[in-house]
């Protein structure tokens, strides 16, 4: 309050006056309730020398904006928190447990203002203040009565409210036309009630901070699964839609191969065969075929017979029309889980990436953060594996550090999350990575690289993590888990096998790394259930200015608005590699406009940079679901992946997305398919982008802004 203040200053003079603003905003936070007062209780003096103020240059424009919009904690509009501030109270809040705080806070601190490594948005938001809601998923099974259905509609409410995103597994949940005992009538089955959650969503925003987002999962033999495919069509009866609300399949191996041996598939109710949505692999086709003799010996009666190709068809066409629901696969996500001993896994989150077990007394909760992996790459070294470890290490002990100071809106959330203790490690900036690299997205070359630096991200985070259980114990549920059999997740892949069939597995299974030792080192002990999971980092990925998990870049110029505005970004790496050539100029500009980015029809442009400057759509599918592939088989949950398919048609969607199962993928996320129409908007000149003002004659010998000077305030 009483510290005089500057209006405006240099970022030499923040040298000075870093420590003071840091000081003053832990004092008026505090007074406010913005912050918790614990963290006053920590050594101030040590900790303001420690910021560092030369690291506000490393943002990007769109990044320090990202921050001020929606993360520096305000007093009625005005931000009181400056960037280094912020990586400071976050550092802060993950350290309050620690037995000498400030050194951890400084390590974190260190770690997150460097961008090496970034904390999921809940825990950026809420960390080190008082509601520390730090976790950025939850999952939850929905049981088969009234009661339990409206307490799980509650339990989304509350959980929202929080900025948790929420995956619900609605399989249990009798269909439409069944008996129901109580009141001798027919229920109304799935499609009503998931219109409730939707709404729901809607209506508990998250603290006005983002929107409300659920997913809901059905099993593929659910009666009511072919209306849940049509709930996202803007046609039909709108009391059957659910128009918010994300919608997942969960697929069993055996309605897979079904598909491929061009079969037929049987509808059940849950009420019917209450066992079938626990089972999985060969033990899940067992009980499948029995209830199928059912059928015909009319012991269950409710029942629908559909032809296994239409029903895959219909799926993909809805996948194609409305995006949803995505396509997850259930037996690969619970043959491959670690903690198969003590439950199931009943369905992903809202973003497809977490498997975790859930009950009706327990609630799965993740908690995510991202290596920076363009962080730790160079042309000349390739990866730097002494950074990475000590990258990873760090990150490690923050995530675990989550569980113990998160808030809970629901008793099930922590029984769960303080029995087994999942964290999930992801990785970001995988393309820039590529870049740096100057490795194609689409070829064998990059296919490796995501096989080695997942590899490498997978070793260093077991490797950490049994370390932590060295200092604070393993997890409860250690015991008889597949850790604890010295079977990581690439071992796991031979349950599948086993299970699954060999002719329909085809992964590749080679290693790099000595495995051998770190088997004995997980048998003693590890501290987290499940310890990776690639997230879609959108927001996270923005502020450390890298491109989204390991998505390919989406076009390499587009413009982008927000509160303060439009600007231009464009891909500094093509900026830098079009002038090391000269070929960067105003002419090239206009082109890049023109083409909405796309370097593919620009002739003066050499092959080389057309190869590594393909755009999302400009990659064949198969190389994102290889680099998939490859990564899946060192991580114990799964991951998002976006699958991009241009000129797409209905062959294509189903060579992809078979070839995704096949493939040993668990889940896939968002399908981004363009039509042959769309497809060649590209030619076109009133492309969106031509917003995008050509400059005038008047302006036209104005010096080109390079969007890599650091001082660059934005090219608008």
């Amino acid at each position: 309050h009483h510290l005089k203040v500057a209006e405006s200053a240099t970022q030499n003079e923040m040298k000075i006056l870093y420590p003071d603003a840091f000081k003053a905003f832990i004092s008026v936070a505090t007074e406010d309730e913005l912050i918790s007062p614990l963290l006053s209780g920590m050594d101030l003096e040590r900790l303001s020398k420690e910021l560092r103020p030369e690291r506000d240059k490393y943002f990007t424009y769109l990044g320090l904006q990202t921050l001020y919009d929606r993360y520096f904690i305000h007093q009625e509009g005005i931000r009181i928190e400056l960037p280094q501030v912020f990586f400071m109270r976050i550092a802060m809040g993950l350290a309050l447990k620690e037995e000498i705080p400030e050194e951890r806070a400084i390590e974190f601190y260190n770690l997150l203002s460097s961008f090496d490594y970034m904390a999921s948005t809940p825990t950026l938001f809420n960390s080190g203040t008082c509601r520390s809601q730090l976790s950025s998923c939850y999952l939850t099974t929905v049981p088969d009565d009234l009661d339990g259905i409206f307490s799980a509609i509650r339990d989304n409410a509350m959980l929202s409210k929080w900025a948790g995103g929420l995956g619900n597994d609605w399989t249990p949940v009798r269909s439409l036309n069944s008996y129901i005992k109580g009141t001798n009538g027919k229920s109304q089955g799935v499609v009503p009630f998931l219109k409730v959650v939707n709404d729901t969503a809607v209506a508990v925003n998250q603290g006005g901070k983002r929107k409300g987002a659920v997913c809901s999962y059905l099993e593929t033999w659910h009666l009511d699964i072919e209306e849940f495919l049509e709930l996202r069509k803007n046609t039909g009866d709108d009391r059957r839609r659910a128009h918010d609300m994300n919608t997942a399949n969960w697929v069993p191996d055996l309605f897979m191969k079904r598909v491929s041996e061009n079969k037929n598939w049987t509808l059940f109710s849950p009420s019917d065969c209450p066992d079938l949505h626990s089972l999985s692999g060969k033990s899940f086709e067992k009980k499948y075929l029995e209830y199928e003799e059912k059928t015909k010996s009319k012991e269950i009666t409710l029942f629908r017979l559909v032809n296994a190709k239409e029903l895959w068809r219909k799926m993909l066409s809805m996948l194609f029309e409305t995006g949803h629901p995505w396509i997850t696969f259930k037996d690969a996500c619970n043959l491959r889980s670690p903690q198969q001993h003590v439950g199931v896994v009943n369905s992903s989150n809202l973003c497809t990436e977490i498997t975790l077990n859930t009950s009706q007394d327990e609630i799965a909760v993740c908690n995510l953060g991202s290596v920076n992996l363009a962080q730790h790459v160079s042309k000349e070294n390739g990866l730097n594996l002494k950074k990475l470890k000590s990258t990873i290490q760090t990150a490690i002990r923050m995530l675990d550090n989550v569980i113990d100071i998160n808030y809970y809106a629901v008793p099930q959330a922590k029984k769960s999350n303080l029995r087994h203790r999942p964290i999930g490690l992801g990785i970001m900036g995988f393309q820039d990575a590529l870049y740096t690299l100057g490795i194609p997205y689409g070829s064998e070359k990059a296919v490796e690289f995501a096989d080695e630096s997942m590899e490498i991200v997978s070793y260093y985070a077991i490797d950490a993590s049994c370390d932590l259980a060295g200092e604070r114990g393993s997890y409860k549920t250690f015991k008889d888990s597949l850790w604890s059999k010295g079977i990581l997740p690439i071992d796991s892949l031979d349950i599948l096998l086993r299970e699954r069939g060999t002719d329909y597995l085809q992964v590749d299974r080679s290693e790099r790394l000595d495995w051998g030792i770190l088997r004995n080192k997980v048998m003693k002990g590890i501290r987290n259930s499940n310890v990776m999971a690639i997230a879609p980092t959108a927001t996270i990925a923005n502020i450390v200015g890298v491109t989204q998990s390991i998505e390919p870049t989406y076009q390499n110029l587009f413009v982008k608005s927000n509160l303060s505005g439009e600007f231009t970004v464009i891909n500094p790496f093509l900026v830098n590699d079009l002038k090391e050539l000269g070929l960067w100029d105003q002419v090239m500009v206009n082109d890049l406009k023109y083409f909405d980015g796309s370097v593919q029809k620009i002739d003066r442009i050499p092959d080389k940079l057309k190869a590594l400057y393909s755009t999302a759509f400009e990659i064949e599918p198969r190389w994102i679901v290889d680099s998939a592939s490859r990564r899946q088989k060192w991580i114990d949950q799964a991951q998002s992946l976006n699958i991009y398919i241009s000129n797409a048609n209905g062959k294509k969607l189903d060579v992809t997305y078979r070839m995704a199962w096949l493939s040993g993928l668990k889940t896939t996320y968002y399908l981004r398919a363009l039509g042959a129409t769309s497809a060649e908007k590209s030619t076109i000149s009133q492309g969106n982008l031509n917003s995008v003002k050509p400059q005038n004659d008047a302006d036209r010998n104005a010096k080109i802004c390079g969007i890599d000077d650091q001082d660059c305030d934005a090219c608008q």
